[in-house]
């Protein structure tokens, strides 16, 4: 039985495609202020370049810590993500604690490496202030079908993350990324939901922002009707994260009206609604002010 059926779940594309259809013609009616704000506020503001540095990282919190006075009425983002190594400048500059540490970790973007790497980056990262860990599932497991090997990675990074976060005192989230643009059928993508959400992510996300095809409103549907079915057979919640290819505001409102209309306003929070992003808070910020702004 595959995972999908463990859960009466059936991806049913034509009436994906009808809803999203639908969704994608009432934007403009969905898009307001309130909308917008509400996307800027469960943003994780990353920065994932080669070229980053320790003062390059550094600027970017102290932009995050002035946001406020400059943008009176506006939210902070609800964290900035970073690679593991930077983490601790984050935790160390950050003016208020709300602004969350998110690292990604487990040798991102392509899991690939030992198991034993991995799972010391993630407690290195965790031990280096993250309030919050993106690790990417081992396609090099789940795309041969062993579905085994793949769920005992992500227990195995849910475990260093629960050890290593009682003894510091502190929750640290868990997001798995499952690279929905290379697992190219809607039941790869509901099977790796699935199995992220069995083996303790608290996030399911769609990308790195790393390959050719990065979120899409299909993978999100489907992400979120599996997160719905899980709910309905476990009771617990799970979150969604689109990250990669939300290149405008009307982008942001259509991943927001998803979630909206899939999972209700339950999950239309920061505790269980992301965006990974680097540009989008200025095209909100400029959505909103009616103007160009480049404030990051």
């Amino acid at each position: 039985m595959s995972l999908s059926a463990k859960y009466g779940y059936t991806p049913d594309k034509e009436a994906i495609d009808r809803h999203l259809e639908l969704i994608a013609s009432n934007l403009e009616n969905v898009a307001s202020e309130k909308v917008y704000k509400e996307c800027f506020a469960i943003m994780d503001q990353t920065t994932l370049a080669n070229e980053d540095t320790p003062e390059r990282v550094a600027a970017l919190v102290d932009k995050v810590n002035s946001f406020e006075k400059d943008y009176p009425g506006w939210p902070l983002p609800a964290s900035i993500c970073v690679y593991p190594n930077f983490g601790h400048i984050i935790a160390e500059r950050r003016n208020n604690k709300a602004l969350h540490v998110t690292t990604v970790a487990g040798c991102f973007p392509t899991s690939q490496s030992f198991l034993e790497v991995k799972l010391h980056e993630i407690e290195l990262a965790v031990r280096g202030g993250a309030d919050e860990i993106d690790i990417v599932l081992a396609l090099n497991s789940f795309l041969t079908g062993d579905y085994a090997t793949a769920g005992a990675e992500i227990k195995a990074s849910r475990d260093i993350i629960d050890k290593v976060a009682a003894e510091l005192g502190r929750p640290v989230v868990l997001k798995v990324i499952l690279e929905t643009g290379l697992l190219v059928t809607p039941e790869l993508i509901a099977d790796a939901s699935f199995l992220a959400m069995e083996n303790g992510a608290d996030f399911i996300k769609t990308s790195t922002g790393k390959v050719k095809v990065n979120a899409t409103p299909q993978a999100a549907y489907v992400m979120c009707q599996c997160i719905k079915k899980y709910h309905e057979a476990t009771g617990r919640k799970v979150g969604f994260k689109a990250a990669g290819g939300i290149a405008s505001a009307l982008d942001a409102v259509c991943y927001y009206s998803i979630v909206s209309t899939l999972l209700g306003p339950e999950w239309m929070n920061k505790t269980l609604f992301r965006f990974g992003v680097s540009s989008l808070a200025n095209k909100l910020l400029s959505a909103v002010e009616q103007k160009t702004v480049a404030y990051f």
